[in-house]
């Protein structure tokens, strides 16, 4: 196939696997400023469970916490590019309809999102959806690529749900601890697959759930 000017199109082009892995931030003190020091540990110890992943770059978002995190496990990595975006940043990455939301639940989501200063709703859909288009999906090239992103826990479960083809509003009720890690892989011609999610098997048990409530600390 080629485009008007002869040259080849792109649909011509060879495309290979994204692996990608997603990590949220460190805990963070009571003020979100900077890592408390179960956070740094927290970032180390994903450090060195990645070490063996052939990474290719890091990208984190703007906040201190992410930023952090990222400079952390790069740390402990060696040459791997870091990368500030705004995409990977703290946002709500889509707002629901009470008629799209489950009846039982749809009022407890609302509320929940309505805390959320409007300024912050309304950026989040744009962001989300520029997202999508820069961290997924196959890669230009005949090498599989893996990257990182450092992030929040909205975004992961943006991606999450859209790897598996789930409907929008279903980024919410994925809680993912601090420094946990998932992995979606995006082949040529399969479906997105989800990996593994929230693996936390590189913290030690006082490591895990921090800043989640004792019902989650399984």
């Amino acid at each position: 196939m080629t485009d008007d000017d002869g040259d080849p199109g792109h649909d011509s082009w060879p495309t290979a696997t994204r692996y990608l892995y997603l990590a949220r931030h460190g805990e963070a003190s009571a003020d979100e400023t900077t890592l408390t020091e179960s956070g740094r540990r927290q970032a180390v110890l994903l450090g060195e469970r990645l070490r063996n992943i052939p990474l290719s770059a890091i990208y984190h978002g703007p906040l201190s916490r992410a930023q952090q995190t990222a400079q952390l496990i790069s740390a402990q990595l060696g040459a791997v590019s870091l990368h500030q975006s705004e995409l990977a940043g703290d946002y709500i990455p889509y707002l629901p309809a009470k008629e799209e939301l489950p009846p039982d639940s749809a009022d407890a989501m609302l509320n929940f999102l309505a805390q959320v200063p409007e300024e912050e709703r309304n950026r989040g859909p744009a962001l989300a959806r520029e997202a999508l288009a820069e961290f997924t999906g196959p890669v230009d090239g005949d090498r599989p690529r893996h990257e990182l992103v450092v992030t929040h826990n909205f975004l992961i479960g943006w991606l999450i749900r859209a790897a598996l083809d789930a409907p929008e509003w279903r980024w919410m009720g994925l809680n993912h601890g601090n420094a946990a890690l998932t992995a979606i892989r995006y082949a040529p011609g399969r479906p997105s697959s989800v990996l593994f999610h929230n693996d936390m098997r590189h913290l030690p048990a006082e490591l895990r759930w921090t800043g989640f409530p004792p019902e989650l600390h399984i």
